[in-house]
């Protein structure tokens, strides 16, 4: 394997320049072992005013000034694409599946803060029928972390023996009562993916989702928790806030969705149910957190 490689950028890393990337044959788990030592950043960066308003367009948030909860993770997403498709990566990028997410904010980010940003592989196990790798984030004011994430992606296949679970990969159980229904938009994959620099076919050409098994081609994650938040969170905008998401299924373009919150002193846990399907496609927990709390 190796030794740990370590990219730094100026600016927003090329799209095309990765996904070229990604049509390469990758070496395959077995072969390399595990997966490498990666870590990419991007010091000084400036929030993009039109790519804020286009998400905010397109989830329904606010932000005020603000940088809501979700939008580093969307910032973020070039860079974990540049890891996840680097020739060092074991695991074509294709076969890759967001199955949790985890969001910390520590304080309120201005849009007119200078920012670095920084994502590198944290974590790394295999399971009976896969193999899931994190890659973790920070923003910094500064030296201040004033936000981090934990995202996780899983491959199916058998790759070895299996280790332990992650102890983050456990959902809250709470159904809740009914928050709201909708219809979820169409057409969205290029523009979204203009913001998160995914290209992957199965956000834009349902023929090709089909091939991966899906029913169709279905939204961005990020896309589809914001819409979520949308409705969880309202207005309100708590300078310490977390965001702990388990994305269990596709959540199809055009599907009629229904959103669940259970409500507590702590915390508000929701379930995105689509297509009369009892079993949901995401469960989230939004929750407030205490100065010093970390990420997992």
């Amino acid at each position: 394997m190796p030794e740990a490689l370590r990219i730094e950028v100026r600016s927003r890393p090329s799209t095309v320049g990765y996904m070229a990337r990604a049509l390469y044959p990758s070496a395959g788990l077995a072969k390399a072992g595990r997966f490498p030592s990666i870590t990419v950043s991007w010091r000084r960066h400036q929030i993009d005013r039109r790519h804020l308003d286009t998400f905010l367009g397109l989830t329904g948030l606010r932000a005020d000034g603000l940088v809501p909860l979700l939008f580093p993770h969307v910032v973020s997403f070039p860079l974990q694409m540049m890891i996840l498709t680097h020739p060092m990566f074991p695991l074509p990028i294709w076969g890759a599946l967001q199955i949790r997410n985890h969001l910390l904010r520590h304080r309120r980010i201005a849009t007119s803060e200078v920012l670095d940003l920084e994502t590198r592989v944290a974590g790394q196990r295999l399971l009976e029928k896969g193999a899931e790798v994190d890659l973790y984030s920070t923003l910094r004011s500064d030296a201040e972390v004033v936000w981090e994430s934990l995202n996780t992606f899983y491959y199916r296949g058998r790759f070895g023996p299996p280790g332990e679970a992650s102890p983050l990969a456990r959902s809250p159980e709470r159904v809740g009562e009914v928050c709201a229904r909708w219809r979820m938009p169409s057409g969205t994959g290029r523009r979204f993916g203009r913001l998160t620099g995914d290209y992957n076919g199965i956000h834009l050409w349902s023929r090709y989702a089909r091939l991966f098994g899906f029913e169709g081609a279905f939204l961005h994650p990020q896309l589809s928790l914001g819409l979520c938040m949308a409705r969880v969170a309202g207005r309100e905008d708590p300078e310490r806030q977390r965001l702990d998401a388990w994305l269990k299924g596709p959540v199809y373009y055009g599907s009629a969705v229904t959103l669940r919150v259970a409500v507590s002193e702590s915390d508000r846990v929701f379930a995105l149910l689509a297509d009369r399907d009892d079993r949901p496609r995401i469960v989230g927990r939004w929750s407030l957190v205490s100065t010093g709390d970390l990420i997992a």
